[in-house]
This record gives C-alpha cells, structure tokens and sequence, in this order.
C-alpha cells in the first residue's frame, strides 16, 4: 500500500462522505487556479496546511513526503518563467517580469497541489470509486479503475519482492549486476502482472461475474454542517482575497 493510501486509510476523516472532502479540498483547488495569486493562492496554501495538519490529522512528515514531489515540478515550472529566449537582451536572457510571474506561477500550483492533496489523504480510492456509478459513471468504467487499482498495489509488491530476491543474490553489487537485475524485474513482473490477470479473469469466470463488480461501501452520509462550514471558509477566503488584495511586486 501506498503511504498516501495508508493516511488516508487512518485518517480521522475516513468515515466521511467523499462528498464533504470533495468540497473543501477541490473547492479549494479551485480557488487557487482562480482568485488571483497574491493573496488568494497563499491564503489558499496557508488554509490548506493548517486543515491538513489540524483537523485531518495528517503527520507533517508524510505530507511533505507526498508534498515534495508535486512542488519539484511547481518550482521547475516557476524557473522557466525566469528567462526568455530570443530579444535584445540575447538568445536567452532574464525576463524582464520574469521573477513575479514565477511566483504568481508557484503560489498557484503549490496551493493547488495542497488542494488535491487534502482530498488524497482523506478519502480512500476504495471508497470513492464505487460511489462514482451513482453519480453516472458507467459501471464498467468504475469496475476497469477498481482491478487496476488492486492490480497496481499487487505488481508493487511483487517488484519489492524480486528487488530484495536479487539483492539477497548480490544482484546490485555492480553496474553491469544492476542492469542484469533491472532487465530481469522488468521481465518477471511483466510475465507475472499477465498470470494474476489470468488468474483474476478465471476466479471471475468461476464466480459468476456478469459484468458488474460488487462491492461493500461503508455507509456515510452527507454532513450538511461540515459541508457549510467548507463553504464558509471558502467564501471566506474569496472575500479576504479581495480586501486584501495587492499587486505582486
């Protein structure tokens, strides 16, 4: 299991509907990409690390593990703004408001990424998925996403498994032993992620299977308090944004 999938799986919000997270992580997401970035996208960040780490009881450690990778590619984004190609000043040369619209740039997608990952780390796919064929997502589209996401953790497992194998073997002493052992995880889990489909198709079969996976979902329902409380704070953060609101220079 994933660590991200473990949090979520713990986490003190787990019993909640998807609905009540999916309003205030994806409400937040959203007015990240749309207030503007200063102060809208900090307040934005700011209110999604104090939710994280408060209410829904998110170790700060594994946040800035599942953090760090989305805000690499925020920061290799914002640099790129930083310089122009071609102009007088050369083939490439600083841009001229090259620093404030790399940080407009990063303020945006970093509280974004905390947005997704406040709903990430709250919501199980196990939980989610199901629920997403009675709000009109064919039923075969759900149940494809379902086998992927157990045959995902399934082929995880196995890589770990044949990585520790050729360790043990002193597969990894050398480079010329690391490619040997690279081509052969590549090519044991290849043939093994095809026997569990195999296998899986077969158990299937064997089942009954109509075309319709069948599954428990734990019982929840909709919170209309926690849900207005999303609300508020959202619209609370839209309204500051636009009182406090101040060019970026």
């Amino acid at each position: 299991m994933l660590p991200i999938d473990a949090a979520a799986h713990s986490s003190r919000w787990r019993r909640r509907h998807p609905v009540d997270k999916a309003v205030l992580g994806l409400g937040l997401t959203l007015l990240a990409i749309s207030l503007p970035p200063w102060p809208g996208a900090a307040l934005v960040l700011l209110s999604a690390l104090v939710v994280l780490l408060g209410p829904a009881g998110v170790p700060g450690r594994r946040l800035w593990r599942a953090y760090r990778v989305p805000l690499g590619f925020c920061v290799t984004g914002a640099v790129t703004l930083l310089v122009q190609v071609g102009g007088p000043g050369g083939f490439v040369s600083l841009a001229a408001d090259g620093p404030v619209r790399a940080g407009e740039l990063l303020l945006r997608t970093s509280a974004a990424s905390l947005g997704v990952l406040l709903f990430a780390f709250t919501t199980p796919m196990s939980d989610l998925l199901p629920r997403l064929v009675r709000a009109g997502v064919p039923a075969p589209v759900v149940d494809v996403a379902l086998v992927t996401y157990r045959m995902s953790f399934l082929l995880l497992d196995s890589m770990r498994r044949i990585r520790e194998a050729q360790a043990a073997r002193l597969g990894h002493t050398g480079r010329a032993a690391e490619w040997r052992s690279l081509a052969g995880l590549g090519a044991t889990a290849f043939v093994r992620a095809f026997d569990r489909a195999t296998r899986l198709q077969a158990g299937l079969a064997g089942r009954g299977y109509d075309g319709t996976l069948r599954v428990l979902v734990p019982e929840a329902r909709v919170s209309l308090r926690f849900t207005a409380a999303s609300c508020a704070l959202l619209a609370t953060l839209a309204a500051l944004t636009f009182v406090l609101e101040r060019p970026l220079t």
